[in-house]
């Protein structure tokens, strides 16, 4: 998403700014016959839903503004609809979906922020210029967003894939094999070592393929695809229960469109079709 970012003049919030509003890992929208969109300030205090001092500003893209918050309950949204946000990048648009992530992890990361972890003392959003911090109110320490980058690659051997069922995942889904990196390793390296640890086989040739913010809670996906090079798949029955290689043909059930493990499987079975 190409965007100018200003953190430091929120002011009065105008009425047509868009506005996240999350419950637990779901986000609030309106729909308009077909269309799915973003409520905006308007839409939600009009109705006395929230007041302006619950709001965090996020920043203004493309000459709006945007803002995010949190509920406990749905009970006062029942005119709106509730999307996990996970698969809301199949409804709404891919700006609004970059920008729905952006606010859950800003949100997300203030919550698990509070105090210094320096002197203890409370930490206020500062004003930064361009940027996004907060800062101890006492010993001045600054803080930015926690960003964890995260591996995921699809391991391809002749005309099949690598998926793998997590013991993380619903009942017969499967994905492609990803893993945070660690520090001071490169993510080649940690393409490598993930592959080896949970499924015991090497990969060579590795190639990026794109990115992703995922805010849960905090990562990078950056992906890649991988050539298949030897060994024999042994799962390590800790994150992963079972994985096997598929044809483009014959998939179990995969994940939902907007998230880069589907993009990595769609690339897979489009370069494998027949037409």
């Amino acid at each position: 998403m190409d965007c100018e970012v200003d953190f430091t003049s929120s002011g009065n919030i105008p009425e047509n700014s868009y506005l996240f509003v999350f419950f637990n890992d779901e986000i609030v929208v309106k729909k308009q016959e077909a269309v799915v969109l973003i409520p905006t300030v308007y839409d939600i205090t009009r109705l006395n839903k929230l007041e302006a001092a619950a709001l965090q500003y996020i920043g203004t893209f493309t000459g709006n503004s945007y803002f995010a918050a949190k509920i406990t309950s749905k009970d006062a949204f029942a005119e709106f609809t509730f999307l996990k946000l996970r698969n809301a990048a199949e409804s709404i648009t891919e700006e609004c979906g970059a920008i729905a992530f952006r606010a859950y992890h800003i949100l997300n990361w203030l919550k698990n922020n509070k105090f210094c972890g320096c002197c203890g003392h409370a930490m206020q959003v500062a004003a930064q210029p361009q940027e996004f911090a907060i800062k101890c109110v006492a010993c001045g320490h600054l803080v930015y967003p926690r960003i964890s980058p995260a591996i995921i690659v699809a391991v391809i051997k002749e005309n099949k894939i690598l998926l793998a069922h997590s013991s993380r995942f619903p009942a017969g889904r499967y994905s492609v094999l990803a893993g945070f990196a660690e520090p001071g390793e490169t993510l080649e390296d940690c393409v490598r070592r993930e592959i080896r640890e949970e499924v015991s086989i090497e990969v060579a040739d590795i190639r990026y393929f794109g990115s992703q913010p995922w805010p849960f809670p905090d990562s990078l996906m950056i992906a890649f695809t991988a050539q298949f090079a030897n060994g024999e798949i042994t799962v390590d029955n800790n994150e992963i229960v079972s994985a096997d290689w598929f044809t483009a043909t014959d998939l179990p059930e995969i994940p939902a469109r907007g998230s880069i493990s589907r993009q990595l499987i769609d690339w897979f079975v489009e370069k494998n079709s027949t037409h």
